[in-house]
C-alpha cells in the first residue's frame, strides 16, 4: 500500500499529568484548562479521521532493557485510584489483529514486543485514554510503551507500527504520550533548570515549522536537563509516520506547574478522498437554483460531514474566475453538511460582489470548500499567508475580517492583513487583533 494512501490517519501528541483528569485535580484543574479544552479538540479529530482503533505509547509503561512492551488481554484497564480517585477508570477493547501485525513486523526488523498480561494501564496511557473517552471516542486501543534502545531504533520501531497499520487495511490513529522539561520553575516537580525551556522551545518550534523531524535531532545533554519524559514517545510518533504528509499543529502549550504540557497534533489524513464536500455544494446550488428548494443533507455516512465545523464554499468559472465565495468563521450548524448546504447556497445568491447565480451558468462552475481548523491568537511576524489563514478584529472586536490562506495574488502578511481588514470596514492605521488559521481544502476534481 502506497503513502499515499496510508491508513494512519491521525497522529498526535497528548500530555498525562493525572492533575488534569477532573476527579484527581478537583480545583487545581483551573491551571491546566487549556490543556483538557486541547485534548477535547484532538479527540474530536480523531473522531473525524474515522479512526476506529488508537495506538497510544506511554514513557511509564513497564520498561524493557532491549524489547517495546504492549499491554495485552481482551481489554485494557486502568484507574485512579494511586492518585486518590479509585471510582475513576478507564477500558477499552485490544485490536488483537493490529498488535498481532505489530509483532510481527517488529519481528522482521529483529525487534522484540514483549507482552504484559493482566498488567492496569500506566497514567501515561490511562490519562489520554480517559479524555479520548470521555470526549466520546470509541474503538480498540493498543497500549505501547518504548525501551532503552536508541533513539534510531524507535524510528525504525514507529517505521514497523505504520507498515503493520497499513496492512491491516483500515483507519488508525497514534498518540503519543509524554510532557516536556520537569524544571521549568522553582517549583517543579524534578527542581528549576533555567535553560530547561530550551527543550520545549525547539520541540514547539519543530512542530509549529510543520518539520517534526527537527525534534529527532535535539541535542542529548538538553533533553537530560530538561528532564523530560515524552522525547522517545514522540520518536516512535514520527518514525510511525514515515512517508506520510505531515499536518503539524500545535493546539496548546502550557506550563503552568513547572512542567511543560503539549497537545499537538503531527498527521491528520482525511478518511476519504474529500470529494463529497464539493459534490455536496454542487448538489445545493444546482437544486436551489431550478428549483429554489434547499436540499436535506445526506444520511451519516461520511463522519467529516456529521462533524461541527465552519467552512467556506467558493464557486469558479473553469476559467478560474471567482462567481461567489461565502463562509462561517465559527460553526452555525449542527453539522458540516448543513454548513456546507447554507453557504453554497449563499455563495451563489448572496455574494455582494456578484449577480446570483443563473442557471445557465451551472455547468461552467466549479467549487470548493475549505474546512477551517481552530484559530489561535497570533502575531503579525507569525503569520504565514501560504500556510495560514487569518482574522482580524478591531480592538472592541466589533468588526471582524477573514482571509482564507494560499490565495492567488496574495504574497505577504501585510497584504493579507490589509486585504482582511478592508474586507471587515477597518480603517488603515487602526490597531488589530490577529488569529491565524490552517484549513482542510477540498477542491472538486475535472468534470469530463
Amino acid at each position: 500500500m502506497s503513502d499515499q494512501h496510508s491508513c494512519l490517519v491521525f497522529s498526535g501528541i497528548a500530555p498525562h499529568p493525572p492533575i488534569m483528569v477532573p476527579e484527581v485535580g478537583r480545583e487545581s484543574i483551573a491551571g491546566v484548562r487549556r490543556s483538557i479544552e486541547a485534548m477535547a479538540e484532538l479527540t474530536d479529530r480523531l473522531i473525524v479521521s474515522g479512526a476506529k482503533s488508537v495506538i497510544l505509547i506511554s514513557p511509564h509503561a513497564p520498561l524493557e532493557t532491549d524489547s517495546f512492551v504492549a499491554y495485552e488481554g481482551a481489554e485494557v484497564y486502568g484507574d485512579f485510584a494511586s492518585f486518590h480517585a479509585p471510582e475513576t477508570s478507564v477500558s477499552a477493547p485490544v485490536d488483537h489483529e493490529l498488535l498481532a501485525a505489530i509483532i510481527e513486523s517488529a519481528a522482521i526488523e529483529n525487534y522484540q514486543v514483549s507482552t504484559l498480561a493482566d498488567t492496569e494501564l500506566d497514567h501515561g496511557t490511562a490519562v489520554p485514554l480517559y479524555f479520548l473517552l470521555r470526549n466520546g471516542w470509541e474503538g480498540n486501543v493498543i497500549a505501547l510503551g518504548y525501551s532503552f534502545l536508541s533513539n534510531e531504533d524507535h524510528l525504525r520501531f514507529g517505521a514497523c507500527i505504520k507498515r503493520a497499520v497499513d496492512r491491516v487495511g483500515r483507519p488508525v490513529g497514534f498518540i503519543a504520550s509524554g510532557d516536556l522539561s520537569h524544571r521549568l520553575a522553582p517549583h517543579a516537580p524534578a527542581g528549576f533548570n533555567p535553560n530547561a525551556h530550551a527543550f520545549d522551545d525547539r520541540v514547539v518550534a519543530a512542530l509549529r515549522d510543520n518539520n517534526p523531524r527537527a525534534i529527532v535531532d535535539i541535542d542529548y545533554n538538553l533533553r537530560k536537563l530538561a528532564g523530560e519524559c515524552g522525547y522517545r514517545s514522540m520518536l516512535v510518533a514520527i518514525g510511525a509516520g514515515t512517508g506520510v504528509p505531515s499536518s503539524c499543529e500545535v493546539m496548546n502549550y502550557e506550563a503552568p506547574f513547572g512542567v511543560g504540557y503539549l497537545v499537538a497534533q503531527m498527521i491528520n489524513l482525511p478518511s476519504s478522498s474529500g470529494q463529497e464536500l464539493p459534490r455536496l455544494a454542487r448538489q445545493a446550488v444546482e437544486t436551489f437554483t431550478r428549483s429554489g428548494e434547499v436540499i436535506e443533507p445526506p444520511p451519516p455516512s461520511e463522519e467529516l460531514l456529521s462533524a461541527r465545523a465552519p467552512c467556506f464554499v467558493s464557486l469558479k468559472t473553469l476559467d478560474g474566475e471567482l462567481r461567489g465565495c461565502i463562509g462561517t468563521i465559527e460553526p452555525a450548524r449542527d453539522t458540516l453538511a448543513q454548513e456546507i448546504i447554507a453557504n453554497a447556497i449563499s455563495a451563489a445568491i448572496s455574494d455582494p460582489r456578484f449577480e446570483p447565480v443563473s442557471e445557465d451558468e451551472l455547468a461552467n462552475l466549479r467549487y470548493s470548500v475549505d474546512v477551517l481548523r481552530p484559530a489561535e491568537e497570533t502575531t503579525f511576524e507569525e503569520l504565514n499567508p501560504a500556510v495560514y489563514g487569518v482574522i482580524v478584529e478591531d480592538e472592541d472586536g466589533s468588526r471582524r475580517g477573514l482571509l482564507l490562506p494560499d490565495i492567488p495574488g496574495v504574497e505577504s502578511a501585510r497584504q493579507q492583513v490589509e486585504i482582511a481588514a478592508r474586507k471587515a470596514g477597518i480603517p488603515a492605521g487602526i490597531p488589530v487583533k490577529l488569529w491565524r488559521f490552517k484549513v482542510d481544502r477540498y477542491r472538486e476534481e475535472k468534470r469530463t
